[in-house]
């Protein structure tokens, strides 16, 4: 089993400003929400846990790890979040005002590319790992670009901070668990916000702004 973790809450998510690829760290509320989901990760067997090294999300893994007495996680740059261009660090009312026509913001990495990187060092990961459990911590951005992947006619539930997605690998194929293990309803905390009310490009695109 992979599970795919979001990492937890930062001042910008809670300013609701686009991260991307600028290295924002946790704020203490984040800290808390990744103990929480190492607490809940506890019930399972892990064997390897690997994270974004981008420091929100290698944090968000170190918690987990010492709460749930996992390994050590370790640095993976393909799962870093996607690249929003000229929109990192905006606001929603700035980006409408910016760019209002809904087009691609400059510089922006579009879904597919993210996918193109992210789905297959998952697979990657998992053929690497046979009969093995793994955690892996990532971004908003890049885990919503797993589901339109993996599970394209799906129905996803929200991508909040700290909250646990779970899929399975049959050697060749990734497969969405996620909602159907109760481990994912848990990991959805009270108050954690969604990265589509977090991330005004994630929010068109998802037709929620």
């Amino acid at each position: 089993m992979l599970y795919l973790v979001r990492h937890g809450e930062t001042d910008w998510n809670r300013a609701h400003r686009i991260q991307g690829l600028t290295d924002i760290p946790l704020n203490e509320t984040g800290r808390e929400q990744a103990r929480e989901t190492g607490r809940l990760l506890a019930r399972r067997s892990v064997d390897h846990v690997v994270a974004s090294p981008l420091s929100r999300a290698f944090e968000t893994a170190q918690l987990i790890a010492r709460e749930a007495g996992f390994p050590e996680p370790e640095p993976l740059p393909a799962l870093v979040e996607r690249d929003y261009g000229a929109a990192e660090g905006l606001e929603f009312e700035e980006v409408e005002r910016r760019f209002p026509d809904r087009g691609a913001v400059p510089g922006q990495e579009s879904r597919d590319a993210v996918a193109e990187r992210v789905v297959p060092a998952l697979e990657r990961l998992a053929a690497d790992h046979p009969d093995r459990s793994l955690v892996v911590v990532s971004h908003g951005g890049a885990i919503r670009a797993v589901l339109s992947t993996v599970d394209p006619d799906g129905h996803h539930g929200a991508i909040t901070n700290g909250s646990v997605h779970s899929f399975r690998f049959d050697g060749e194929t990734l497969h969405l668990v996620a909602f159907d293990d109760p481990l994912d309803e848990e990991s959805v905390q009270p108050g954690s916000g969604d990265v589509t009310e977090q991330n005004a490009v994630e929010a068109r695109e998802e037709g929620a702004a």
